[in-house]
């Protein structure tokens, strides 16, 4: 398998062509002299392929594009997809939605890039953990996983609201002011019938982000006319890090490969 220091000698179309690459710290834009980077896969072979762009978790103030997400590297290289590790902007320093504006940069590079990275434009997926699972769902996603859909009720369950919750939106407290900064963040709000599918996977034991949440999410898309899958994870805790200590939890991972196989036909 080729990496990116034979890649910058030797050219990225020709270390394409030689079979599987990786490369790492690719610029996919730039803000006010903040480089964003990601970490991205190719498979062996001609393509187009099917593709993610990964948004990892940390609670919107923490982790990175080799943290948390990393988990679903490999089952997704297995599989044949391209994937695409991203960097973005945290609280406190930024708040939203310079996350989630990020992220649609990195989707637009992505699209951008298609050819050179042999992938299939119409066959691309978002896919985000935790914090990453807001941001894709709030960017119009595809799999969110143990993602928060609606801050409004997820503040009713939480006690106390965790901090970073006032780091991203700048808040000082869950009040009437607060209230409509957090509905706009809420992914909930803009469900419509023509939304892409989406898959949400939850443990039902998640101690950080309600279960409940996704359970709602994907009831109002359902009854909205959207399409929507709800994969639970029985007894699992928060986090793909929690998940892989417990061999009975790992078969999420083909679970969803083969739900992205399926909807990137």
């Amino acid at each position: 398998m080729a990496n990116v220091g034979s890649c910058v000698l030797i050219g990225l179309a020709l270390c394409l062509a030689a079979g599987a690459a990786d490369f790492k710290n690719v610029q996919f834009a730039e803000v006010d002299g903040f480089r964003l980077t990601m970490d991205a896969h190719v498979p062996e072979g001609v393509g187009p392929f099917p593709a993610a762009v990964l948004v990892h978790g940390g609670g919107w103030v923490a982790g990175d594009k080799q943290q948390y997400i990393t988990y679903i590297f490999q089952p997704l290289s297995d599989a044949g997809f391209a994937w695409f590790s991203i960097n973005y902007r945290l609280a406190p320093q930024y708040k939203f939605p310079a996350d989630a504006d990020d992220v649609e940069a990195a989707i637009r590079f992505v699209k951008a890039n298609a050819a050179t990275y042999k992938v299939d434009p119409l066959r691309i997926a978002l896919l985000g953990e935790s914090a990453g699972g807001h941001l894709v769902s709030y960017v119009a996603a595809v799999v969110s996983m143990y993602g928060i859909h609606d801050f409004i009720s997820a503040c009713v369950e939480w006690k106390p609201v965790p901090t970073e919750i006032f780091q991203l939106f700048g808040i000082s407290e869950i009040n009437a002011d607060a209230a409509p900064i957090l509905l706009k963040a809420s992914p909930v709000i803009y469900i419509k019938r023509d939304m892409p599918p989406f898959l949400l996977m939850h443990g039902s034991k998640d101690e950080d982000v309600p279960y409940t949440q996704s359970v709602e999410m994907c009831r109002k898309m359902k009854e909205a006319g959207a399409r929507c899958d709800l994969i639970t994870i029985e007894g699992a805790p928060h986090g793909m890090d929690h998940w892989e200590l417990v061999p009975e939890f790992l078969w999420y991972k083909q679970a969803l490969v083969d739900w992205l196989k399926k909807n990137l036909r």
